[in-house]
């Protein structure tokens, strides 16, 4: 049996392209996590003052004598300490995305990088848009709601903490809701439908949106419908980009004769990312795997030998490979299994052995008389009397 049988381990190829992918994501985290972490500390010296800007949409409308409130001993700190963290985080999505980006990029297709790089960016802006649609145009309107339907004889005092948690719910349902432009794109450039069948279910469109309203914002009917009619605007606007993409698209392969496939240009040449600078792939000579049959994607090379059965042996080679040439040459490739590639390395290595034994053979009997002849040719050596 071939030394060369698969084991099922990995190669040395793999495991080394495992690890450096491994420590390159290790060090972009890193990078995401410092980058939050010097964000922070810059931040961290204005933490009421940032606070008291957060709150200001709900200080302007407490009726007089009123103020919020702390009702746990650390919240002072805590509330504070928690925003402006979180703050930081937000304030690094650009950074952390591009970390990501540059992990990913080597891998993708020209094309997939040509789409990826606008969408990453407008997402983050759209991201930012809708946190800022939130704060200036929906906390006014729903503070002064609140306030002015509380009834007789209750002071609204609200806690620190409470509010904070409720307008970083209303930052991620608005920040996430304004990404739907986004969602609309990539449903139609993945295929996975076309403008009109999502211009045919417009009714359906407008319900969801306000039910996602109903979900993500409190119970109210003003918030509901400031969230609702925003994710149905996006959803037309997504809508229109996706066809003007799809008619310049359309247009450009027309213009190029390309077909579906025409821009799949492979991944870059990054020996990382698997492309064409990776090494030898799995199956190829120096992967670990095994040599291909002769005729059946590649020729095996054979070491020189000498005589009739090298001869004969190198004809029954040139006649296989050749009829098995023809056969390929009319029927599609087939890769072999790895029992039959451990039966043709068999059937080799049998054949080179008997080969070896030959010319061993050969060479023994080629040696004897030499020897023989060289023996009798010496002339003894003289003895000395004494």
């Amino acid at each position: 049996m071939s030394n060369g049988k698969t084991t099922g381990e990995p190669t040395i190829e793999a495991t080394e392209t495992l690890l450096s992918h491994l420590i390159e994501l290790r060090d972009r985290i890193l990078r995401m996590f410092l980058a939050i972490l010097v964000v922070f500390l810059m931040l961290f010296p204005f933490a009421n003052q940032i606070y008291t800007f957060l709150a200001t949409p709900l200080m302007v409308h407490l009726p007089e004598g009123t103020s919020m409130i702390a009702i746990e001993v650390a919240a002072p700190f805590l509330i504070p300490f928690k925003l402006v963290l979180l703050l930081a985080v937000v304030l690094t999505i650009p950074y952390t995305l591009y970390q990501l980006w540059a992990f990913i990029a080597p891998g993708l297709y020209k094309h997939e990088k040509k789409m990826a790089a606008p969408l990453v960016a407008s997402s983050t802006i759209l991201f930012y848009l809708g946190m800022a649609f939130a704060y200036f145009v929906v906390f006014p309107l729903i503070f002064a709601f609140f306030t002015a339907t509380a009834p007789e004889g209750v002071a609204v005092m609200t806690d620190i903490s409470r509010y904070l948690d409720f307008v970083i719910m209303l930052f991620i349902a608005f920040g996430i809701a304004f990404e739907v432009p986004i969602a609309t794109i990539l449903l139609v450039q993945m295929g996975a439908t076309t403008p009109e069948k999502l211009a045919s279910k417009r009714p359906y469109v407008i319900v969801g949106t306000f039910v996602i309203g109903m979900i993500l914002t409190p119970p109210d009917i003003i918030s509901q419908t400031l969230l609702a009619l925003p994710m149905w605007i996006l959803f037309e606007i997504g809508l229109i980009l996706s066809k003007i993409m799809q008619k310049r698209k359309a247009e450009r392969r027309a213009a190029e004769g390309l077909d579906d496939d025409a821009d799949g240009d492979g991944p870059d040449d990054d020996p990382r990312r698997g492309g064409p600078g990776a090494g030898p792939r799995r199956g190829g000579p120096g992967s670990g795997g095994k040599t291909p049959r002769p005729g059946a994607g590649g020729t095996t090379p054979r070491p020189a030998t000498s005589g009739s059965a090298t001869a004969s042996g190198a004809a029954t080679a040139a006649a296989g490979a050749s009829a098995k040439a023809a056969s390929t040459a009319t029927s599609e490739f087939r890769p072999l299994s790895p029992e039959e590639m451990d039966t043709e390395l068999d059937r080799l290595e049998e054949e080179e052995r008997l080969l070896a034994e030959k010319r061993a053979k050969k060479e023994g009997k080629s040696d004897q008389p030499a020897d023989a002849d060289a023996t009798s040719t010496e002339s003894p050596e003289p003895t000395k009397k004494d």
